[in-house]
């Protein structure tokens, strides 16, 4: 079993306690995000776990855990996301400098293949235009891909909750065309810098442009950090474009303190 640690909030950043709370004991307590009564047990034991995706925007208050969970037997990488945005999209993230080097510093304890760099999502308005896009990947890659192998990027979605807060902010989806360019420019910057682009959960095809769709939670990966041959099938439980395998998830929506404009967990 993979477990995600968590799509639905910022476990790392908000609630690292708790969950080595869950790994000591070995088990979590999930309330179903659609029937708030019902809880699901969830084994964590290390023979059952094959290994942990933490999602991130803010990884550091996990780290002080990382050698007991290595003790442990836990294998884990992180889906850590990097924009360039400030505090009117991203109020509660910390410096964006101070994350960088928590980048750097993650990487150089685990290994740059467990490290995946989010440039997610994509917004788009007469700030945040194609030329901006450009000079702000440019900018993050040449400091990030030393300590990296890949960066997955996707555009806005404007979910129902985000959509007024994104249009205040003058934000839309962009047309195809130009979610072309912006990406086709990420790629050419990534190719330069060594780094391969992924697209995650995108309706619009982008390899013509060298950017494969995206398995964030990546059964080909897990096999390769953890050395084990398991099999898993892809998550039908997410949306038709997501190549992710299937998981657990023990995150509970509308937790997360960061209060990013864009979210759809709020």
């Amino acid at each position: 079993m993979i477990l995600s640690a968590s799509r639905r909030t910022d476990l790392p950043a908000f609630f690292p306690e708790w969950f080595m709370e869950c790994i000591r004991k070995e088990y979590a307590e999930v309330r179903n995000p659609f029937h708030s009564g019902q809880l699901s047990r969830i084994p964590l034991n290390p023979e059952q776990i094959d290994c942990i995706v933490f999602w991130s925007k803010n990884p550091a208050p996990l780290f002080p855990f990382l050698p007991e969970l290595d003790r442990r037997g836990y294998r884990y990488y992180f889906q850590f996301t990097l924009t360039p945005y400030g505090r009117e999209i991203e109020p509660g993230v910390p410096d964006k400098e101070r994350l960088i080097s928590d980048f750097i510093r993650l990487s150089e304890r685990i290994g740059r293949e467990k490290v995946i760099w989010r440039y997610d999502p994509i917004l788009f308005s007469d700030v945040f235009s194609v030329k901006y896009h450009s000079g702000s990947f440019q900018r993050l890659a040449e400091r990030l891909a030393p300590y990296t192998e890949r960066c997955v990027i996707s555009f806005a979605d404007f979910y129902r909750k985000a959509a007024s807060a994104l249009a205040r902010c003058g934000c839309s989806d962009p047309e195809d065309s130009i979610k072309q360019e912006i990406a086709g420019a990420l790629r050419k910057t990534g190719a330069e810098l060594g780094l391969r682009l992924f697209a995650c959960a995108e309706k619009l095809d982008f390899r013509p442009l060298g950017i494969e769709p995206s398995a964030c939670i990546d059964g080909e990966l897990v096999r390769r950090i953890t050395g084990r041959n398991p099999t898993f099938r892809r998550d039908r439980n997410q949306r038709a474009e997501c190549g992710c395998a299937e998981s657990r998830d023990i995150g509970e929506y509308r937790t997360c303190r960061h209060g990013c404009l864009y979210c759809y967990a709020k």
